[in-house]
């Protein structure tokens, strides 16, 4: 080995002969450092002319026998010649982490004083060693063999034990090793910065070697090396700069002497200082070779690796060249890397670009030099907030954040448009990277001055700017979420109640608020009062971690400070707003959130009279469903029996409760004696009762007897139907919730008889009625008489008289098989019928209230699934919902393979036998609709795609499944072979092509089983029609097909269908492709082609242009999406700019990899900004 020769291996790039140098030291002119450019670099000059480069034959085209894996990473083999008899000292003290590393350090030293070529060697070989193999480097290899050389016996020798290496591994020692790696690396050049890097040997060959090993076809060798030589790097970046500071320090020294007059002037001193410039002028020259070569020789190359770590790490360790050492690497000729590989496909090496410009951009005097590549990559990083990677999209919007700070112009308003909206995202890092955003832009610009917020007492300017924005986006309706994303940064602001209630109370006319305005500071100011007293993100947000105990003692220092303020307005604000539901009904949620103990504490008991007259008075005043849902939760919290003045709420209660109970029983008292019901009485009694069923769900008004009014009300509807609809709803929840406070104050032991008796005749009346109910005309009368049984049913159900409480055992419902139909046709009418797809339920106008609609649906659904489960409905039941898993995946997908899996818990065999009745039932349906020849319709491969998706659930437990599958093959024969009557004789069975549904099974059939089924199939045949089938495949297609999926099949009987069976990869020659084994996926995918797997080659294959973007929402996680839009709505591919046909060199260290070449490609063209 030679300083400062070729660094090429066999096949390189140039495509030349590696050459070599002699023991001089590194060229000396530096002036393509500075420029950046990937051509023309002097130390690639002195090596070789460049060529185009050819395709690389490897060193060894044989097999290579795989090995078992191994236990190290650097357990690799090499032949006796190049194995060290003993471990590396370097690399046993790096990964023992027992060594402090200026140990380390100092003891290698002193080794290389004594004999640098052994200094150095094991320098090398702790390298190699790292990289996962064994081979040594010898001092005889050292004298006699070039680089290239080297590297070649290296890789020949280098046998695959195992695809991972020590930087693969991501277990806690190997992760300290990497740090203690770099770490060594550093240490090693800022210990020699003063002499010993200088000695035109350890840093000339160290960086050759480095070079060379970089360009290996290996990737655990390129990787590794990437990795030291960026080290390397970075500290002669930092030795760089401190020269540059000593010359910088020698000139002003210089300048001052010279400066002095004849007399005062020190010629001695002015020499030693020449001389002294001199030679930091010559170490500056070397250093710069030194960059230059790495940076030519290295980064060039790497930056665009098919490796994403190698590339990450090329871009990590550039950002720090321009943090640390500007004047010299924050330049458009380095930023321009930056630049491309923004459009990088992997997430890491994004994340990694964007963190390296957060570091340029997050300090003016850098900021300052960045406005080229700010206005060439502004649109770029702009669009980088709607990542498909949320990790990289918060790091994006950080990024916009310091570009405001320190480059205030660069960014404008239609740019920060698209950040706004992101405050609205489920991401809850995410939005509150978007808060700080928004905060720093709009809210409070004087914050980026270097203003405190704290100092600014008075915060109606920050309101006013928030209300505005807050109305004018026009995205959502929800404050919530709009506060949760500023809490980080603004939550002092937010907290300021004094400030709120006062603009809420202004009555003037130029000061105060709009209608608008003040309705959306009502949602702000209950939203901060939840988040600062409950410390959770809204619905829809991921749950913040679990508050510790200084968290919680702030939350409750909170809830007094606000509590203490807000009660003396709370009063006024109710008075002035009672009339407006909107406003009405967020000021009662912020009541909930008091400390109500302080009424009684603070002496403040007037004021808990008032908010009760207020309370009362809305109740009276409004018959929305929200606002009279929050009276009933406030009046709930006020009468808790461990309040001190709950009396002051049970007082209030009963007096609303006589008022309601009083004008109720009137009005049925009125209607019953009536021929019939004008608007007026409907619409006065329709409220009334919806009063009262809101005032029941929270509060036990049993005593206030409204059972009976409410069973001759819904008598009346069901005999003569003139009961409108507004009426029917409240009276059955009326009546649902009178049972259930009866059932839960009902004694835990010794049950009165009469008590029990009273409650079941009730029962039974309420389920009667509510029977009668579900064929009702109108369709929410049959949705809630629907809601009211599943529940009642799942209440008393079975359960009930268990854990010793036999004596309830009369209460228990049994549905009769009559009430089940209904239950079933329910289903049918209402939940499984043809609605719009997802795009088209965005493109509607009303897309919010089909969304609802949806979700009215789905607890429909789930009611009648939890009949299934807990018992009360027999499990084939089941075959009704089973049967639209694949047709309705998308609205309720999730909610029929939970209903699958736990119903199989229940009774394997049974359950087994309804997913086959639910494949007969709509074989069938479609026979009945479409005639004999259905079999060529599109209803029948959905049907074989249901029975592929069930067969999925056997694929785990084959042994456990095996009788399951029997069976279901058998009843499945004879069901295909069952007569019709008035069918042909002489014609195959019209049921036959229920075969090939039934092939959808066969793969998972054991070999065994499959020779039992094929000898029962020809018994049916031979019983059924009297001779075996006969050759005509044309009428006999079916069974053809079955009989084929039954064939026995290499690998254990596990061969696939004709159709739709789990595809099998093709093997391939690409090494530990193959995931951990996991459960196949039973949900339904828009296409069964089978993916295919990433390559690890060294060259990337395929289509070089970039991918086109796939359409999306706005904003993907955005709170406006249902749960199934967030599902299903395809992410942003961000697509990289124009790629080249290889994108550097990488790969796994296989024997594939070895044929290929060392830096593959034409590369992306060095263009200039």
């Amino acid at each position: 080995m030679v300083p400062w020769r070729s660094s090429r291996t066999q096949g390189s790039s140039s495509g030349s002969t590696p050459g070599s140098m002699g023991p001089s030291s590194p060229p000396s002119d530096t002036s393509a450092l500075s420029s950046g450019d990937d051509s023309g670099s002097d130390f690639e000059a002195t090596l070789r002319p460049c060529g185009k480069r050819g395709r690389q034959q490897g060193p060894d085209q044989s097999h290579v026998r795989k090995c078992p894996r191994m236990t190290e990473p650097n357990g690799g083999c090499s032949s006796a010649s190049t194995v060290s008899p003993e471990p590396n000292t370097l690399f046993e003290a790096i990964k023992s982490a027992k060594i402090a590393m200026e140990t380390v350090v100092v003891d290698w030293l002193e080794t290389y004083k004594r004999d640098r070529e052994t200094g150095f060697l094991e320098l090398i070989n702790f390298i190699v060693c790292s990289c996962g193999c064994q081979g040594v480097v010898t001092p005889q290899m050292f004298r006699d063999l070039q680089n290239s050389e080297i590297i070649q016996q290296l890789t020949e020798q280098f046998k695959e034990d195992s695809s991972e290496y020590p930087l693969s591994l991501n277990t806690r020692p190997w992760r300290r090793f990497r740090d203690g790696f770099c770490e060594l690396l550093t240490a090693v050049v800022q210990r020699c910065q003063y002499s010993i890097i200088y000695d035109e040997f350890l840093m000339g060959s160290l960086i050759s070697f480095l070079i060379s090993l970089t360009d290996s076809q290996v990737r655990a060798f390129r990787h590794t090396s990437t990795l030291a030589a960026m080290k390397v790097m970075s500290a002669l970046v930092k030795v760089a700069l401190g020269v540059s500071v000593q010359q910088e320090n020698n000139l002003r020294q210089y300048e001052a002497e010279r400066s002095k007059g004849p007399g005062r002037r020190a010629t001695e001193k002015l020499e030693a200082l020449m001389v002294k410039r001199r030679e930091l002028r010559e170490q500056q020259e070397e250093i710069e070779n030194m960059m230059n070569a790495i940076f030519k020789g290295v980064f060039v190359h790497r930056y665009r690796d098919v490796v994403p770590d190698i590339r990450a790490i090329c871009m990590e360790e550039l950002g720090t060249w321009m943090k640390t050492y500007a004047a010299s690497f924050l330049t458009d000729s380095y930023l321009k890397y930056i630049g491309w590989t923004l459009y990088d496909k992997q997430r890491e090496v994004r994340l990694q670009c964007v963190k390296a410009l957060q570091g340029l951009y997050g300090h003016r005097d850098t900021a300052a030099n960045m406005e080229l590549f700010t206005r060439r990559f502004k649109t770029r990083m702009v669009s980088m907030v709607l990542d498909k990677e949320l990790s990289v999209a918060v790091e994006v919007v950080k990024l916009l954040t310091l570009m405001l700070e320190n480059m205030g112009e660069a960014l404008t308003d239609e740019d920060c448009q698209s950040v706004y909206p992101i405050v609205f995202v489920a991401n809850r890092p995410l939005a509150a990277a978007a808060g700080i955003f928004l905060y720093r832009r709009l809210l409070d610009p004087q914050q980026g001055a270097g203003m405190d917020a704290s100092y600014d007492r008075d915060n109606r300017a920050f309101f006013q700017v928030l209300l505005t924005f807050f109305i004018e986006i026009e995205l959502h309706e929800h404050a919530a979420y709009l506060v949760d994303s500023l809490w980080d940064c603004a939550g002092p602001r937010l907290r300021d109640w004094e400030t709120i209630s006062a603009l809420l109370l202004e009555e003037s006319p130029a000061e105060g608020l709009g209608d608008q305005q003040e309705k959306a500071l009502v949602e702000i100011l209950a939203a901060s009062v939840v988040q600062a007293t409950e410390g959770q993100p809204p619905v829809g947000r991921e749950p913040a971690k679990k508050p510790s105990s200084r968290e919680r003692k702030a939350q409750m220092e909170e809830r007094i400070r606000l509590t203490h303020c807000l009660i003396p307005a709370l009063p006024k604000l109710l008075g002035k707003f009672s009339a407006d539901a909107d406003k009405a009904a967020p000021l009662l949620e912020v009541l909930c959130c008091f400390d109500l103990s302080i009424y009684c504490t603070g002496r403040l008991e007037k004021y808990l009279v008032l908010v009760l007259e207020q309370l009362e008075e809305v109740v009276q005043k409004h018959t929305e469903q929200t606002v009279l849902e929050a009276a009933s939760r406030a009046l709930h919290a006020l009468c808790d029996p461990e309040l001190a003045l709950q009396r002051h709420g049970d007082r209030v209660r009963s007096r609303l409760a006589d008022q309601l109970a009083d004008k109720f029983n009137q009005e049925v008292t009125e209607m019953l004696q009536a021929s019939s019901l004008d608007d007026e009485e409907a619409y006065s009694m329709a409220a009334t009762l919806k009063r009262i069923s809101i005032l029941f769900n929270a509060h036990d008004l049993t005593r206030w007897q409204l059972f009976n009014p409410c069973t001759q009300l819904l008598q009346r509807a069901v005999d003569t139907g003139e009961v409108p609809p507004q009426v029917l709803v409240p009276t059955i929840t009326c009546l649902y919730f009178h049972i259930l406070w009866e059932v839960s104050s009902l004694p835990t032991t010794d049950v009165p008889e009469e008590q029990l008796q009273s409650l079941k005749t009730k029962v039974i009346t309420t389920c009667s009625l509510s029977h009668s109910c579900l064929s009702d005309v109108d369709s929410g009368v049959r949705e809630q008489a629907f809601r009211v049984l599943s529940d009642l049913l799942l209440v008393l159900g079975p359960q009930l008289a268990e854990d010793g409480r036999e004596e309830l055992a009369p209460l228990v419902l049994r549905p009769d098989a009559e009430l089940q139909s209904q239950l079933a046709a329910f289903l049918m009418d209402h939940v499984f019928y043809p609605t719009c797809n997802q795009e088209e339920l965005l493109a509607t106008e009303n897309s919010e209230s089909r969304i609802e609609e949806l979700h009215q649906r789905r607890v429909l659904l789930a009611g009648f699934c939890k009949l299934i489960i807990y018992g009360v409905l027999e499990l084939s039941a089941a075959s009704d919902v089973f049967k639209h898993y694949t047709k309705f995946y998308s609205d309720y997908g999730d909610i029929i393979k939970e209903t699958l899996s736990l119903t199989r818990q229940i009774d394997r065999q049974e359950w087994a036998r309804t997913l086959l009745l639910s494949l007969q039932q709509l074989m069938t349906e479609l026979l009945h609709q479409e005639g004999p020849n259905f079999r060529m319709t599109e209803a029948f491969p959905d049907i074989r795609d249901l029975a592929r998706r069930f067969s999925l659930f056997f694929s785990l437990h084959k042994l456990r499944s095996r009788p399951l599958l029997v069976n279901i093959h058998k009843e499945g024969i004879l069901f295909a072979f069952q007569k019709i009557p008035g069918s042909e004789s002489e014609l195959p069975p019209l049921n036959l092509p229920f075969l090939e549904v039934l092939s959808e099974f066969s793969p998972w059939v054991l070999g065994p089983d499959k020779a039992l089924l094929l000898t029962y199939l020809d018994k049916v045949t031979q019983e059924q029609l009297g001779v075996l089938a006969p050759g005509d495949t044309g009428q006999w297609q079916s069974l053809v097909t079955y009989r084929n999926s039954l064939q026995p099949q290499d690998g254990g009987g596990t061969g696939a269908s004709s159709r739709g069976a789990a595809p099998t990869p093709h093997p391939t020659k690409r090494r530990r492709l193959e995931a951990p084994p996991q459960a196949p996926d039973s949900s339904p995918r828009p296409s069964t082609h089978p993916s295919s797997p990433a390559l690890t080659s060294t060259m990337l294959r395929g289509d070089p242009r970039p991918p086109q973007l796939s359409p999306r929402l706005l904003l993907s996680g955005s709170i406006l999406s249902s749960p199934q839009q967030q599902l299903h709505d395809p992410a942003v591919q961000l697509g990289p700019p124009p790629q080249p046909e290889g994108v550097g060199r990488g790969g796994a260290r296989g024997r594939a990899e070895r044929r290929r070449g060392g830096r593959g490609g034409q590369g992306l063209p060095l263009g200039r900004l």
